[in-house]
């Protein structure tokens, strides 16, 4: 390399310029490291047969045999180019917020174990490094200042070997005195990080035109009005109208028709730990000689990282020339999205005096700082006529505790109120959301993303409302079941066909639940000292944000190798080996190669601007005037969006292979150069093109291997590469294309192509463009998955000791990528549920995980024992058709088994608990 940085044995590929710095790519699993394709760390798909599933997963075999793919094993000697000095840092922190912080104290620590350098918020100022602004002021906290929350890190102590770094941190860890405090201080007082209201009030049917919607309408925003709902909170009305109909439904709820049963209810979901495998780190080196940053990170979101890196340092004291990003497998779960563990790094990185500077966190100070699952507290209001038992109005206030900074949670409290109606339709609603500041560890993005609270809650409302009717609890909710057509409570009708009635017929019917009498009466008589009970929960999750944008890369070499190149992380999810999968629908048989956290996408150089979810229609009609703007260039990698979205992205772009390139090379050899051949004696359509035991084949056709359509392909100039651009805000953006001489339109916003073997790639002018309208932001979600699951249990009537006998779950999720992956995404997500219900929960403020001292000998993980790993059992609808998409589903696995556990509790003592999690001494102390 020309760039005066030491090469590996491998190049690096040049993404972009940001701010007059070049931004280069080299994730782990790619080229920075080693080839690991080729030395078989990271395995091609193996089909089980011709054309069968995969055989395993690409990472599988790596992580269960400790290959160096996360981010946690890398170390300085691991990276070719880097000195093979490696310095380690740790952090100090304030874990009180009652006083002011003054500074820090190491006089514990023998002169041979001072740092070699202590960074601290004056250096930063001094320095003119300053955190992106998501993540809010004082990251590393100043003296004289009121720490913000438990845990606020004060500064970052660097060592440069390994032996004093070790011997020095297990001095300072646990020690309250390093942290010096002044005088004392009140609790500090913000503003919420973010508040919502959604209204709707329908027609004369649910498929009739809304009288008032947030879709409509727009729902309610911060800004400078009161919302009578939360007088401490300020928002923009969505016009009179929005407050008046608000009031109506109170007014109703507060005298209702006699003939109304309303249910108020007051539900609480616990502080949870993600639990990521691997804890959060960072390893990172400066190269002053060549104003050169390194970056190894575990992030969901490098793309994010690039960009606010640059930013972050080009406005200090330290030049940038070239910024390095290697990302790696990680997993995640939300913990690792936005976070601001690689920000760490890279200041650590810069006072490093030219070492590569790694941070890894034990579990002690992953339970002390990693992100956390929102903490809940939910009103419920429901009205429901008890003639027909259809429901009538859903009104909700919820508060969601966001801790000291806000990162993700605004986005977390509105979706938790758009999944409020879980599966059921309501003519009426008025749902109110506020994600509120508080001392405790930051909450994020965590699985589930605010519909595992509020989902749970309505179902423990309706199954309570089912008993208070005396009507089965499935046949309720068969009669407000949400259908296809129907809107949700944004005033928005979900695509597709909607089936949560299908899982609901099928749970009606299973063992469990009709001989649910039955077999409490045996299995009490049988275990004199146990209560049994059945219980059952239904929802729907939404996958998707309203702004998901993927960049995809299909490459076809003359041997007939596939690489597929993806902007997606694999966090866990198997997402590297779907995507490998996806690729068979159009060329036969998986990726052979697959990279993933790409960021380089010099192919197609799209530029966006504004931000998606604010623009006004006007702004983008403007901005689309521009062939290569898009309003947004790349998703971060999430739970659930893979299978929908990122799989779009990929199929699109191997379709532009296969059209434009794999066909016309079949329709070569069939007619032996299009004149004449075997192909003259039939009609040969490519709506007819099939892909058997791996060949192509066409009405007849003789069946031709990807190995001879490659290189027919490269010899006549055809589509050998695409590299396509995919923008959905609720419904996929479109443009018209010219390729090889055919105009077609297909759902992407942009697309270039390289022509056998050529150096470069061709964009391809769009024409046309149609991108979804800048009101479907107000829609919230309209992609759904539904999964319902049933449970049995018993309760020990001394102790209250909840044992999990069995469990069954029915979910819908379209077409299966790799149904092994389906499998333990489900058998995992119930899980993470069966913790949530049951066992696990963290303290939110001064005995919580803030203070330092937490780690799994204090947090319940569920464990084989706990899950009835033996006995549980799923089941997943058959798609309608060949040609349903698949849904994302990672987070949906993990939500009705909590509501299913509480109501089976309830079925089981006869009491219903509001308050998660139910534990034994909360079910003793009502059966004492």
């Amino acid at each position: 390399m020309d760039n005066g940085v030491r090469s590996s044995r491998r190049k690096f590929v040049k993404f972009t310029v940001i701010s007059g710095v070049g931004v280069w790519l080299a994730p782990l699993h790619g080229d920075a490291l080693s080839a690991l394709f080729e030395e078989n760390i990271l395995t091609p798909v193996k089909p089980a047969g011709a054309a069968g599933p995969a055989r395993f997963r690409i990472d599988g075999t790596a992580k269960v045999t400790g290959k160096k793919v996360f981010a946690y094993d890398i170390r300085a000697r691991n990276m070719p180019h880097w000195p093979q000095r490696q310095a380690h840092a740790f952090f100090v922190r304030a874990t009180r917020t009652d006083r002011l912080f003054t500074g820090i104290d190491l006089a514990l620590l023998d002169p041979d174990l001072k740092p070699d350098r202590v960074v601290t918020a004056e250096d930063l100022a001094r320095d003119g490094l300053r955190f992106p602004d998501f993540y809010g002021d004082d990251m590393l906290l100043p003296a004289g200042r009121q720490a913000a929350y438990l845990g606020h890190a004060v500064a970052i102590l660097i060592y440069h070997d390994f032996n004093r770094f070790r011997f020095a941190k297990n001095k300072v860890q646990f020690q309250d005195r390093v942290v010096v405090y002044g005088d004392p201080v009140a609790p500090q007082q913000r503003a919420p990080w973010g508040a919502f209201r959604y209204v709707r009030v329908g027609g004369s049917t649910p498929y009739d035109d809304d009288a008032f919607s947030s879709l409509e309408n727009s729902p309610l925003f911060p800004s400078e009005k009161k919302v009578p709902r939360k007088t401490d909170v300020t928002l923009k009305d969505q016009g009179p109208d929005g407050i008046a109909y608000g009031e109506r439904i109170a007014q109703e709820l507060a005298a209702p028709p006699g003939d109304w049963l309303i249910l108020k209810r007051d539900y609480f979901s616990q502080s949870t730990d993600t639990s990521a495998l691997e804890p959060d780190n960072a390893n990172g080196w400066y190269d002053a000689a060549t104003q050169s940053l390194h970056l190894v990170l575990a992030t969901q979101s490098p793309q994010e990282v690039m960009t606010a890196a640059v930013d972050m340092v080009k406005k200090s004291r330290f030049p940038l020339k070239q910024l390095f990003i290697h990302p790696c497998y990680t997993v995640g779960y939300g913990s690792k999205d936005h976070c601001n563990v690689p920000y760490y790094g890279l200041v650590a990185a810069l006072y490093g005096d030219g070492n590569p500077v790694r941070f890894a966190n034990d579990r002690f100070e992953h339970f002390q700082t990693a992100l956390k699952r929102h903490s809940f507290r939910m009103h419920y209001e429901i009205a429901v006529d008890r003639k027909t038992g259809l429901f009538q109005t859903l009104r909700t206030d919820f508060e969601a505790n966001g801790g000291g900074r806000a990162n993700f949670s605004p986005s977390v409290a509105m979706v938790a109120a758009t999944a409020a109606q879980s599966i059921y339709y309501f003519p009426k609603n008025d749902c109110t959301t506020t994600a509120v500041y508080s001392r405790a560890v930051d909450a994020g993005s965590a699985r589930g993303y605010g519909t595992l609270q509020s989902m749970n809650a309505t179902e423990m409302a309706v199954d309570e409302i089912a008993q208070m009717l005396g009507i089965d609890a499935i046949e309720l909710r068969l009669k407000n079941v949400l259908k296809s057509g129907m809107k949700n409570t944004q005033g928005a009708v979900p695509a597709g066909a909607v089936r949560a009635d299908e899982v609901l017929e099928r749970a009606r019917l299973h063992p469990l639940w009709t001989e649910r009498v039955k077999r409490k009466q045996a299995y009490e008589l049988a275990h004199p000292g146990q209560r049994y009970g059945v219980g059952f929960a239904c929802v729907q999750k939404d996958f998707g944000t309203g702004a998901e944008a993927i960049f995809a890369r299909v490459e076809l070499s003359p041997e007939g190798r596939i690489a597929l190149h993806h902007i997606g992380v694999d966090i866990g999810t198997g997402m590297a080996t779907s995507q490998a999968v996806v690729c068979a629908r159009w060329l036969g048989r998986p990726a052979d190669s697959v990279r993933t956290a790409v960021t380089e996408w010099d192919e197609l150089p799209l530029t966006t601007s504004g931000d998606t979810y604010l623009i006004k229609q006007a702004e983008q009609d403007k901005f689309a005037r521009d062939p290569m703007w898009t309003p947004a260039a790349v998703s971060p990698s999430s739970a659930s969006n893979s299978a929908y979205f990122f799989s779009h992205g990929t199929s699109e772009t191997a379709r532009v292979v296969f059209e434009h390139g794999i066909w016309p090379a079949a329709l070569a050899i069939w007619s032996g150069g299009y004149a004449g051949g075997q192909a003259a004696s039939y009609v040969v359509r490519r709506a007819d093109a099939r892909w058997e035991n791996g060949k192509l084949t066409a009405n007849g056709m003789e069946p031709l291997s990807l190995e001879q359509l490659a290189k027919k392909a490269h010899e006549l100039q055809l589509v050998t590469a695409a590299v396509g651009h995919a923008f959905n805000r609720w419904q996929w953006a479109e443009a018209d294309f010219d390729v090889h001489g055919e105009t077609v339109r297909r759902p992407l916003d942009g697309l270039a192509v390289r022509y056998g073997g050529a150096d470069t790639f061709t964009v391809i002018g769009r024409r046309n463009v149609f991108f979804p309208a800048a009101q479907r932001n107000n829609a919230g979600v309209t992609y759904y998955s539904a999964i319902g699951t049933l449970v049995e249990l018993a309760v020990g009537r001394s102790d209250g000791a909840i044992e999990l006998l069995s469990h069954h779950s029915i979910m819908e999720c379209g077409n299966q990528i790799v149904p092994q992956l389906v499998s333990g995404q489900l058998q995992g997500g119930l899980a993470m549920g069966i913790g949530h219900a049951l066992h696990e929960y963290l303290p939110l403020y001064e005995d919580g995980p803030g203070n330092g001292t937490w780690n799994f000998n204090r947090y319940h993980l569920p464990r084989a024992s706990d899950v009835a790993v033996w006995k549980q059992s799923g089941e997943v609808l058959p798609p309608l058709s060949a040609t349903d998409p698949s849904k994302g589903i990672a987070e949906v696995v993990m939500i009705p088994v909590v509501a299913a556990i509480a109501n089976g509790i309830a079925h089981a003592v006869g009491h219903r608990f509001t308050e998660l999690p139910i534990t034994a001494e909360k079910i003793q102390g009502v059966l004492s």
